[in-house]
């Protein structure tokens, strides 16, 4: 004996039982509101070097930080991610200068 859809009364949708499987199964669609653009910070005033094994990307001091801000805003792009370049001196095993209150990323 067959049965057609149309005598079926109960048709399980298991994909779309929740919010949470339909979020995982839908289509998605990747905009600028979903990206943080990384900037990595130097120490000092006026320096802005290219990074060899990323061409195009920059590490920059902390005053060209507001121009950076405002590209990525007109660009759509709602967040920053400060990577700081901590000067090889002032690394330690326990990462202090992570913690200084004047340190890079802090005055960023």
């Amino acid at each position: 004996m067959e049965s057609s859809m149309a005598e079926k009364t109960y048709r399980p949708r298991r994909m779309r039982a929740d919010d949470f499987s339909r979020r995982l199964m839908r289509e998605n669609k990747l905009t600028a509101d979903d990206l943080i653009y990384p900037v990595f910070v130097l120490d000092g005033k006026n320096k802005k070097e290219e990074i060899p094994s990323m061409p195009g990307v920059y590490r920059q001091s902390i005053d060209f930080l507001l121009k950076t801000a405002a590209t990525a805003v007109e660009l759509g792009i709602p967040a920053l991610a400060l990577f700081p370049v901590t000067p090889l001196e002032a690394k330690s095993l326990d990462a202090e200068a992570a913690y200084d209150p004047e340190g890079i990323a802090q005055r960023a």
